[in-house]
């Protein structure tokens, strides 16, 4: 029985993927998932219709609720950037100080971009600090799909310590935490991930030299009056969980008043109220397809635990149980983090690290980063399918076969050597 029901499994896990990779909701999708896992469990003698009922359909949704609640603050601080015009200050004055060389003024905002991004997110933030960013790029004569990759694999850079991303991540590895065990990892993932960004533009552009004054007077239409000392707050989260151990939402209270308080937009009452009142909702509808994902992954993440012994029952002689070999694996079969596939948190991962985890061979400390690389450098950095990427698309009139063409070897790059990174960290 436990091999029958181990194959009817691993069929699913394989319809999943090709589910995600085709375009499939993926709500949907891991809602089905779950709830054929579910029966199949309750078939096999895993797990009674009561358990499942407390602990899989009504407690794996609850169990996610403080993870959505750090993404809806997540996502009100990145509006708040944007309507303070922090964000946009920020990108202005990197392209005024910058100089005359192209090449230096795209590597200071891909490096700006993604000192933004370790602290705010959501998929509004990044289309509006896009709309600054592209053009000015673009104004460097940059070639668009370079100005798009470039753009987004900055994103991706910042997420390796974005506190939001995180906790989404930490719903899955349960106990997990945001400290310096994890964050040794995470600021040599994002430098790593940075300075191939550089090195993919010094490549493309290195023969470029004309002067940006088309940049300059594109970054001269961007009115703003933001004090400098309010461009602090984008890294004020990250300072207050690193420096004094405070919790996600604390900090982005605090950043949120700070950047509100100095950008003058807090002393008229009414005006203070009905800003914070709008850019909350405006996060809240940022998010508000993500966090349906996020109640139905939790449902899918706690039966894929229980319905483990049958996977075992098939892939147990085959299942690699050297860290070397599964990192090895892992940088060489990144391309599988595209399209909502097998190494992606954001489609079918989230089965590949229920199957493994299931399977106790790992540990969390080296299975939590390690899925982490794929889901930034592919994932988030370099697919067509991934929202804001298809936006920042559609946007700069570029083709996913151009995009891919450009970013593709520069995001392996950058994850083969943050997979290394993991192993000799971790392994």
């Amino acid at each position: 029985m436990e091999i029958v029901i181990g194959i009817i499994l691993l069929i699913s896990y394989f319809w999943l993927i090709k589910f995600a990779a085709t375009g499939g909701n993926l709500m949907i999708g891991f809602f089905i998932m779950a709830v054929l896992w579910t029966g199949l469990s309750i078939i096999g003698g895993q797990i009674t219709w009561d358990d499942a009922m407390m602990n899989i359909l009504q407690g794996g949704p609850e169990s996610w609720g403080a993870t959505a609640v750090v993404v809806i603050f997540g996502s009100w601080f990145g509006r708040i950037l944007i309507e303070t015009e922090i964000a946009s200050t920020l990108i202005k004055k990197t392209v005024e100080l910058s100089g005359e060389n192209p090449l230096f003024t795209t590597a200071l905002i891909s490096i700006v971009t993604t000192i933004i991004f370790t602290s705010t997110f959501g998929a509004g933030a990044v289309v509006a600090i896009g709309i600054i960013v592209l053009p000015i790029l673009m104004s460097l004569g940059v070639p668009k799909p370079l100005a798009v990759t470039a753009y987004l694999m900055s994103v991706g850079s910042g997420m390796y310590v974005n506190i939001v991303l995180f906790r989404q991540m930490q719903g899955i590895f349960e106990g997990y935490q945001y400290d310096w065990n994890y964050l040794q990892f995470g600021f040599s993932a994002m430098a790593v991930q940075t300075i191939i960004v550089i090195a993919m533009l010094v490549f493309h552009l290195r023969k470029k030299r004309t002067y940006n004054w088309a940049a300059k007077a594109k970054a001269a239409e961007i009115k703003t009056d933001v004090p400098t000392y309010a461009l602090l707050a984008p890294v004020i989260p990250v300072a207050l969980a690193i420096g004094f151990g405070w919790q996600s939402i604390p900090s982005f209270i605090v950043a949120s008043i700070y950047a509100l308080w100095t950008c003058g937009k807090l002393p008229n009452y009414k005006e203070g109220t009905r800003t914070i009142t709008r850019t909350f909702q405006e996060g809240v509808i940022d998010v508000s397809s993500l966090l349906g994902f996020l109640f139905i992954l939790p449902m899918f993440n706690k039966v894929s635990g229980v319905a483990a012994p049958f996977f075992e029952a098939i892939l147990g002689g085959v299942m690699p149980t050297s860290s070397l070999v599964l990192c090895v694996a892992f940088a060489l079969l990144l391309p599988l983090g595209l399209f909502r596939g097998p190494l992606t948190i954001f489609g079918a991962g989230s089965a590949t690290v229920g199957i493994l985890q299931g399977m106790g061979i790992f540990p969390m400390s080296l299975m939590f980063p390690l899925i982490y690389v794929p889901t930034i450098a592919m994932n988030l950095s370099a697919c067509p399918t991934q929202s804001w990427n298809l936006w920042a698309l559609n946007y700069s009139k570029v083709g996913a076969k151009e995009f891919m063409k450009t970013g593709l070897p520069w995001a392996w790059a950058a994850g083969a050597i943050n997979t290394a990174i993991v192993y000799f960290l971790f392994g």
